[in-house]
C-alpha cells in the first residue's frame, strides 16, 4: 500500500510537470493526488496496514492505539490543513491587495521611471525594478507587472522577448531573499524555518550576485546594444486617476508592514496580511479615483472586483500539492535509529548516506526546481530535515529553490507567467537565456557558501 501511495504521488507529479504537453491545468492532478493519498492513508491506517506519524514524531497505530490513535490521525490531518491554510490565506490577501492597486492603475506610475532609449540602460532599469518589486509584491506579480510595462515601452516583439526573459531571472533572484517574495520563502517563513531578518541577512548577497552577473554579461550581448524606440510619454488614462499613486504606495506599504507586524506581535504572518488587506480595502471604499466619481462606477474599483480577478486555480494548486506532500510526510515508511519515521524523513536519511554533503543535496534541489515545481520540493525538504530556525540549511534551500527555477522557462511561476504573456518558446529560452540563469545561480551559491564557511 505504501508503494501505491508513492506511485500516486509520482504520477501526479509527472502530470503537473507535463501540464503543457497534456494541455491539463496542473491544479487538477494536484487536487486528485492529495485526495487519493489521504483516502488511502485513512483506509490503510484503519485496516492496520501501516502507521501514521505527526509533526512531533509521534507514531500512531490504529490496531493497538484505538480511539487515541484515531484522534492522533485526525489531529495530524487538521494540523497539516491548518498550516496549509495559513499559506493560502496569506497568498489570497497579498493577491487581492495587488489587484486593488492594479484596478486603480497604481502600477502605471512605474512607467514614469523609464526615461531612456538605450537598450543597456533599459535592461538595468527593468532588472532593478524586477529585483526590488519581487521582494515586495512577490516574483510572480512583479513579472506580470513588468511584462505589461514592457508591452507599453517596446514595440518590437523580438526585443521584448529578451527583456521578458531577463525579468524572470531578476524577479526570481529578488524573491529569494524576501519572506514575501516567493511562495517557497513564504512557506519557510510561516513554518518558522527562517525569520524575516535572518532570511534577508543571509540570502540578500547571494541573490544580488545571482541578479548582477547575468545582467552584466547580458549587457555585452548583441540584443542589448544600441537604442530602442521607447514610448516614454505619460499614460494619460492612468494620470486621470486621482487614486493611482495613493493606492500604489498604500498597498505596497501595507504588504511590507506584514513582517514588522509578525515581529512585534509574534502572531502568524496571515494575521498581518488580514490587517493589511482590511486597511487597503477600507481606503478603496472611500477614495475617489476620478473627478466625477459616480455610484454607478464604484464597482470598477471595488475590492469585490479585485477578488474576482485573483487566480483561485493557483490557490487550489497550492492546496493540493501541499496536502499531498503532507500525506507523504505522515506515512510511516521505515525505521531510523530505532524510531519510526515518515517517507520524506526516510528519503533524507537515504540521501544523506548517498551524498554526505548537505550543500550538494541543496544545490541539486535548486537544479531540480528548474524541472519540477519548487513548491513541492521545498514542502518535501521541510519534512526531510529537522534543522533549527535560521539554520544555514534553510537559507540555502530558500536561495536554491527560489533562483534555480530561472534555468528553464517552466521552472518558476514567474517564468510560466512570462511564457504565457509573451508566448516565449521553451527551446528559445533554453538556447538563449538558460546559460545566463545557470551562471547567476552558481555565482549566488558560491557567495552563500563563501559567507557561510569563511565569515
Amino acid at each position: 500500500m505504501e508503494s501505491i501511495i508513492i506511485l500516486i504521488f509520482v504520477i501526479g507529479y509527472l502530470s503537473i510537470t507535463l501540464e503543457h504537453p497534456l494541455k491539463l491545468d496542473k491544479t487538477v492532478p494536484a487536487l486528485i493526488m492529495a485526495a487519493l493519498i489521504w483516502a488511502l492513508l485513512a483506509v490503510g491506517f484503519h485496516e492496520g496496514w501501516f502507521d501514521v506519524i505527526n509533526t512531533e514524531e509521534q507514531a500512531f497505530n490504529f490496531l493497538s492505539g484505538g480511539e487515541a490513535a484515531e484522534e492522533g490521525f485526525n489531529g495530524t490531518l487538521l494540523h497539516h490543513l491548518g498550516k496549509t491554510a495559513e499559506i493560502l490565506i496569506f497568498l489570497i490577501g497579498a493577491m487581492t491587495i495587488v489587484e486593488i492597486i492594479d484596478l486603480h492603475r497604481g502600477f502605471e506610475v512605474l512607467k514614469g521611471a523609464v526615461k531612456t532609449r538605450s537598450k543597456r540602460k533599459l535592461l538595468w532599469i527593468i532588472g532593478i525594478l524586477a529585483f526590488i518589486l519581487s521582494a515586495i509584491i512577490d516574483n510572480l506579480t512583479a513579472t506580470i507587472v513588468l511584462v505589461t510595462l514592457l508591452r507599453k515601452l517596446i514595440q518590437k516583439r523580438e526585443d521584448r522577448l529578451w527583456y521578458a526573459a531577463m525579468v524572470v531571472i531578476a524577479a526570481n533572484a529578488g524573491g529569494a531573499w524576501s519572506p514575501i517574495g516567493d511562495v517557497t520563502t513564504t512557506m519557510l517563513w510561516i513554518a518558522d524555518r527562517v525569520s524575516a531578518l535572518g532570511l534577508i541577512e543571509y540570502v540578500v548577497l547571494p541573490s544580488i550576485a545571482c541578479f548582477l552577473l547575468p545582467f552584466f554579461i547580458a549587457g555585452m550581448l548583441k540584443p542589448f546594444k544600441g537604442e530602442i524606440s521607447v514610448d516614454t510619454t505619460e499614460d494619460l488614462e492612468a494620470e486621470r486617476l486621482l487614486s493611482s499613486r495613493t493606492m500604489l504606495f498604500l498597498g505596497l506599504g501595507m504588504i511590507v508592514s506584514v513582517p514588522i507586524f509578525k515581529t512585534v506581535t509574534h502572531l502568524p504572518p496571515y494575521m498581518g496580511m488580514m490587517l493589511a488587506l482590511g486597511v487597503v480595502w477600507l481606503v478603496s471604499e472611500y477614495i475617489h479615483p476620478e473627478e466625477d466619481f459616480s455610484e454607478e462606477r464604484r464597482h470598477l474599483y471595488s475590492a469585490h472586483k479585485a477578488l474576482s480577478r485573483i487566480e483561485i486555480s493557483s490557490i487550489l494548486f497550492f492546496l493540493g500539492i501541499l496536502m499531498a506532500v503532507a500525506g507523504l510526510e505522515s506515512l510511516v515508511y521505515g525505521v531510523v535509529n530505532g524510531e519510526e519515521v515518515g517517507t520524506l524523513r526516510y528519503l533524507a536519511e537515504v540521501l544523506q548516506k548517498a551524498i554526505p554533503s548537505q550543500d550538494v543535496v541543496v544545490l541539486l534541489l535548486g537544479v531540480l526546481s528548474a524541472i519540477i515545481d519548487n513548491v513541492p520540493l521545498v514542502a518535501a525538504s521541510m519534512g526531510m530535515y529537522d534543522a533549527p530556525m535560521d539554520s544555514p540549511l534553510w537559507h540555502f534551500i530558500a536561495y536554491s529553490a527560489g533562483t534555480g527555477g530561472s534555468m528553464l522557462i517552466i521552472g518558476s511561476a514567474a517564468g510560466v507567467a512570462a511564457m504565457g504573456m509573451e508566448r516565449i518558446d521553451f527551446i528559445w529560452y533554453l538556447r538563449k537565456v538558460a546559460w545566463l540563469a545557470f551562471i547567476g545561480f552558481l555565482a549566488g551559491a558560491a557567495v552563500f557558501l563563501a559567507v557561510e564557511y569563511l565569515f
